[in-house]
């Protein structure tokens, strides 16, 4: 039996036959009558008859381990729902022991009061024989498995003996127990209880309402999973064989009942005689005794009959002690099923360190596993429950405890079936995705019929628990049907956006941003994440070089690390690795592939190249040709520049831990781990560089965004900063605008500028019309610039033709004399702007400007990246912005 199919059935057909069986049956039958009571035997039956359809079908998907419906529940709809109904599920099955137990108690003290033999009083006698029994049990269950199967199979056959002796008990109806009103099967008693007679305010629901626990033991073999041979066949047939096996019971005793006993008896055998005057109809007249006075005469007593005798199965029966030893079966063997169940579901639930503060009940003993802290524990609640000794104080929760985990393994069959997942393959395939859905809203219903507050209270735990795992975000991936289930979501508006075409409205920032490794350039992430979060795309590009074999390798093991790092550190970002021969081929690769349908990013992001001067100018001329490969596939452009650099990645081996100051004067922790670690101080440098990389990280502050709007590009170099003010970090920042003009008509273009934003609905601050913006630059700046190209230039009038133009074949990069008097204005208006972005814009968090552009083939690369250091130089951070040309800004609605 220990891990066959019978142990199964056994233990949850003594689940389902509890109390309830023999001294709340009848009395049901007596409200509601034979007809509703098989319709709310019926009702309740569909209930659990939907949810073990639903077991049946998890339990077949794949290997069962223990734990039982926290097992089943969490495999199925994920960590979230499987950690807050484990919890609970454990929790309601240690209290499950405390409610049976007392059950017993219960019926031993009414045995203890009939002979007079009570000890303190009821109250307390119920107290001290429920710790009696329940550190009895406790020893039954550390025994073991193999013990405790044992036990059940003793109290299933006392159990069984109970019931034939009730059967047997219908056919045999003595002359002693008429008064009683025991007549034996009889039509008319059948015809007369076939309809409802619900008194004391009972209606059909609260009728239900009582009868329902009775049917809760559906799980009982399902959290005992882990000991089974084969659980996936033991679960279905033993849970739907319980069910049917089961619900016949308690239809024929209802049935029984209802035919042989009538509604009330006064047990007094002078009411025998029936005068023929007397206008007496009911069955029992008939059958010659005259029960009217318990409805004629106030305050008559009448303490039998199916409506005032709970123990009516007890006056039936052919030998009534049997039916106490089956009460006693009843209840023990489903508070020893619960004392099981219950640690090993908190068991199971603690080895996946879902709550890490449980971690200490994962530890299991002996050869078997058992999870002797769960026992313990198990012990200690259903102690301190037991001590109220108030069977109607607990019992309403634990129904709706028990509810709640049917319905979740309804909803789980359901979400499984709409997340269309393939590995969503029952073996057992009598199943309905719908009807799995009925089941889950029946059994929520049934919560607030059985009590509504305890309902309300168990939503508000689930709820709780589910928040609480969803924030911690515990390290496990089990294929749920949540993660198949937004896949597909994802997949099926990818689909239909596909279809949309794109419209000015709608236009979003989508970012592929040249990184590398994403924790190489923080500050550059952050600042991108500032307008991209929750509105945009943000892809992480990541171009590996090297030899293909090695770099393949590195790609598969970055991609899984680097958006983990993405996840860890709340980016709402994408990693992206290529390999490719060099970064020119790996953006190009990039900016055509990234995305998916209308997913796909509209805008590059690169770093300035702060060391351009030292590197190799073929690494600089790849560094430009990204931006002319950029505008060929319609890409906008963004140059992003800190005066401190963005790349930290040579800090990563030092294997030193540093501080850097956060939001609200909190520290944030970073770690560069190395296996030669050292204590070594940073060089004031460095320190400024790892300062920069987390200025972006905090809260900005009151200060200003300066917008230098020095081209039409079709409006992102003002969607940029817009979208950066809307964000809670730099909300208290003021957009400034900053355009040319000349110097008569300043304000005239101030108004147009203002009118023109206003129809834009872009909130500013100032707008300021620099009409000195086209003034020759001061000689400093002009002979700095020129000692900073002196080693790029080509000089070719100091040159024979020949070898300039050898040169400059191979040096394409070089900056001729005709060039630079060809291109002088714009070099002028460089260093001017610069002038005046320091005058105007040396104190605001960030500076967008436009970005110069030099037409392709025609600027050399050294002298446009000195326009960009010219530009850029010693400035608060700076973004270079150029659309596409395309209107991202509309006057419409």
């Amino acid at each position: 039996c220990v891990r066959g199919n019978k142990c199964f059935r056994v233990r949850c057909m003594l689940n389902i036959w509890g109390v309830m069986l023999f001294i709340r049956l009848s009395w049901i039958v007596g409200q509601a009558g034979i007809g509703l009571s098989v319709l709310v035997i019926g009702m309740a039956t569909v209930v659990t008859t939907i949810t073990g359809l639903s077991t049946s079908a998890i339990a077949t998907n794949g290997f069962v381990r223990g734990g039982g419906a926290y097992y089943l529940i969490s495999r199925s709809l994920g960590p979230e729902f499987g950690g807050a109904i484990g919890l609970i599920f454990a929790f309601a099955n240690a209290v499950a022991v405390a409610m049976y137990v007392v059950g017993f108690a219960e019926t031993v003290v009414e045995l203890l009061k009939e002979n007079g033999t009570l000890m303190i009083d009821e109250m307390n006698d119920i107290r001290i024989i429920g710790a009696i029994t329940v550190v009895i049990l406790l020893g039954i269950s550390i025994a073991g498995m193999e013990w405790e199967a044992k036990a059940q199979i003793v109290l299933l056959v006392i159990l069984i003996l109970a019931i034939g002796n009730f059967v047997i008990g219908t056919f045999i109806p003595l002359d002693s127990k008429k008064p009683k009103g025991f007549f034996g099967y009889n039509a008319d008693i059948f015809m007369e209880n076939f309809g409802p007679d619900f008194r004391q305010e009972e209606t059909f629901f609260s009728v239900f309402a009582i009868f329902f626990p009775a049917a809760t033991g559906i799980l009982a073999g399902a959290n005992i999973s882990g000991d089974l041979a084969d659980p996936q066949s033991a679960i279905p047939k033993g849970t739907l064989l319980a069910i049917l096996i089961t619900t016949l019971v308690y239809v024929g005793i209802a049935v029984s009942v209802g035919s042989c006993v009538v509604r009330d008896a006064t047990g007094n055998v002078n009411d025998t005689f029936v005068n023929e005057l007397t206008n007496c109809t009911t069955a029992a007249c008939k059958l010659n005794y005259n029960f009217s006075s318990c409805h004629t005469q106030p305050g008559a007593e009448c303490h039998y009959g199916l409506m005032n005798n709970f123990q009516v199965m007890s006056m039936v029966s052919g030998f009534a002690p049997l039916i106490s030893a089956g009460i006693f079966s009843a209840t023990l063997s489903s508070a020893l099923a619960s004392l099981v169940s219950a640690p090993k579901i908190f068991q199971a639930l603690c080895k996946d360190s879902i709550y890490p503060g449980f971690q200490m009940f994962a530890k299991g003993y002996g050869k078997n596993n058992e999870p002797l802290r769960g026992y313990i524990l198990t012990f200690l609640i259903a102690l301190g429950f037991i001590l109220i000794a108030e069977l109607n104080v607990i019992a309403p929760i634990i129904s709706n405890f028990f509810l709640a985990s049917y319905a979740l393994i309804n909803f789980s069959v359901f979400h499984a079936s709409l997340a269309k997942s393939p590995g969503w393959r029952p073996a057992f395939k009598y199943y309905n995705m719908w009807i799995s859905l009925v089941g889950a809203i029946l059994c929520c219903i049934v919560m607030f019929v059985i009590n509504w507050w305890a309902a309300l209270l168990t939503y508000v735990i689930v709820l709780g628990l589910y928040i609480y795992v969803t924030y911690k975000k515990p390290d496990v991936n089990w294929g749920s049907s949540t993660q198949a289930l937004t896949y597909l979501n994802a997949l099926q508006h990818s689909i239909r956006l596909a279809g949309v075409e794109d419209h000015v409205k709608n236009f979003r920032p989508q970012c592929l941003i040249m990184t590398g490794a994403p924790n190489a350039r923080p500050a550059l992430l952050h600042l991108v994440h500032a307008f991209t979060k929750n509105v945009g795309l943000m892809i992480c590009g990541h171009v590996h070089m090297g030899p293909r074999r090695q770099a393949m390798k590195e790609l598969s093991t970055d991609l899984a690390k680097y958006q983990r790092w993405l996840i860890k550190n709340k980016m709402k970002a994408f990693y992206a690795p290529v390999h490719a021969e060099d970064l020119r081929d790996g953006g190009q690769y990039l900016m055509q592939a990234a995305g998916l349908g209308r997913m796909r990013p509209n805008t590059l992001v690169v770093g300035f190249k702060k060391n351009w001067r030292q590197s190799d100018m073929r690494d600089v001329e790849t560094y430009i040709n990204l931006f002319h490969d950029a505008f060929d596939v319609q890409y906008g452009v963004v140059v992003i520049r800190l005066k401190e650099g963005l790349d930290i990645s040579h800090l990563q081996g030092q294997g030193m831990t540093y501080f850097v100051p956060c939001a609200k004067h909190k520290f944030h922790h970073i770690f560069f781990p190395d296996s030669k670690s050292s204590s070594s101080p940073l060089n004031l440098a460095d320190q400024r560089l790892l300062d920069a990389s987390s200025q972006f990280q905090k809260k900005q502050g009151k200060s200003n965004i300066d917008v230098w709007w020095l081209f039409d590009d079709g409006g992102l170099t003002l969607l940029i900063p817009y979208l950066i003010t809307t964000k809670k970090k730099w909300k208290d920042c003021k957009i400034r605008v900053f355009i040319g003009g000349k110097i008569n008509r300043i304000d005239h273009d101030r108004r147009a500028m203002a009118t023109l934003l206003s129809k834009f609905r872009i909130d500013f601050s100032d707008i300021m019309v620099l009409g000195d913006i086209n003034t020759k630059p001061k000689k400093e700046n002009i002979a700095a610039f020129e000692k900073m190209i002196e080693p790029f230039r080509l000089h070719e009038d100091d040159k024979e033709q020949e070898v300039a133009d050898k040169m400059k074949e191979d040096e394409p990069w070089r900056i001729t004399d005709n060039e630079l008097e060809l291109y002088k204005t714009k070099t002028y208006r460089q260093i001017r702007l610069n002038e005046l972005l320091k005058e105007h814009s040396s104190t605001a968090n960030i500076i967008v400007m436009s970005l110069p552009v030099a037409r392709k083939g025609a600027v050399s690369s050294a002298l446009y990246m000195a326009w960009l250091e010219v530009l850029s130089k010693d400035l608060p951070p700076i973004l270079l912005v150029r659309g596409n040309h395309q209107s991202v800004l509309t006057f419409y609605s």
